[in-house]
């Protein structure tokens, strides 16, 4: 998740490339149910939503994870999860070490000539989501409302994270082609991240972000997500764009569709709870032109 400069798309711009994929993709939705597979980390895998579903058990795949959710929309004849929290690109092509009990098998393992639906959702963990959670959270004690974090990534006059999103965005690109490679036919459709910041200020100690960090992290996952709409693009796949403000570990309990360090529903910190898994799996739906009126629906 060679370096390439990524351009940053607005959210608008991703909103408009989801409309275009509106228009295309329902030609396409008669035969996305007939063998679905789903690659991705633990933003896909959903650790401790429950119900848990599916091994090894340290995946901690949720049965009501959005890939669950896009199977039961779509009526998927087969279905395979091969998701796994805690995945890194490297885990598309090698089995997956967890430790404990067995791997999980390569990821790119499941796809075959006649899989006709791909999601994917992988280089969170490349970039670092959590190690950067961890090492800002410990710098904000030092300064609730400055930027110690943006300063200590940008020590050397560059910017580390601008540079991990420019190294992950081009390592995702051979995701992609790994997966038209093994599955050829199939549709494929590579999912963003929910937003886990605010876009300013943020809610510390809850979630103990420096008020000045909040929006230098904010802006580095959307730059993610927009490395990744870029390769979608390139590659020929549907880009679902999940960003919607006001859903993000600061939220409102109710309102949330990532808890934050100290959940307040089933979910790991700093991951997708149930809601949010429900309406990633919707818009994965919307964006294949598989809801309402359409062939599948």
């Amino acid at each position: 998740m060679s370096f390439r400069t990524i351009p940053r798309i607005s959210a608008a711009a991703l909103g408009a490339a989801g409309v275009l994929t509106l228009v295309a993709a329902p030609a396409q939705a008669a035969g996305l149910a007939d063998r679905y597979v789903a690659l991705g980390d633990s933003f896909t895998a959903g650790p401790l939503v429950p119900p848990p579903s599916g091994e090894p058990l340290l995946c901690l795949r949720s049965g009501s994870n959005y890939p669950s959710v896009v199977a039961e929309a779509i009526g998927a004849a087969e279905f395979v999860d091969a998701s796994c929290s805690g995945a890194v690109i490297d885990d598309m092509t090698a089995p997956q070490d967890l430790a404990v009990g067995p791997d999980n098998p390569a990821q790119f393992d499941a796809l075959t000539p006649d899989t006709t639906l791909v999601t994917v959702q992988i280089g969170g963990n490349d970039f670092g989501f959590a190690d950067i959670v961890l090492e800002c959270a410990a710098r904000s004690a030092t300064d609730p409302v400055g930027d110690p974090c943006r300063d200590h990534y940008t020590a050397d006059g560059g910017d580390e994270l601008a540079d991990r999103v420019a190294e992950t965005g081009a390592r995702f690109a051979d995701v992609l082609a790994g997966i038209r490679e093994r599955s050829p036919d199939a549709t494929v459709a590579v999912v963003g991240y929910l937003q886990i910041l605010p876009e300013s200020r943020g809610c510390w100690p809850a979630v103990p972000i420096s008020r000045g960090d909040v929006p230098y992290l904010d802006d580095a996952q959307t730059d993610l997500n927009a490395a990744m709409a870029d390769e979608a693009a390139a590659a020929g796949a549907v880009f679902v764009d999940v960003f919607e403000r006001g859903h993000d570990v600061c939220a409102r309990p109710s309102d949330k569709w990532v808890e934050g360090i100290f959940p307040t529903r089933p979910a790991a910190p700093v991951h997708p709870n149930a809601d949010g898994m429900a309406e990633v799996g919707a818009r994965v739906v919307d964006a294949l032109g598989a809801g309402s009126g359409s062939p599948l629906a």
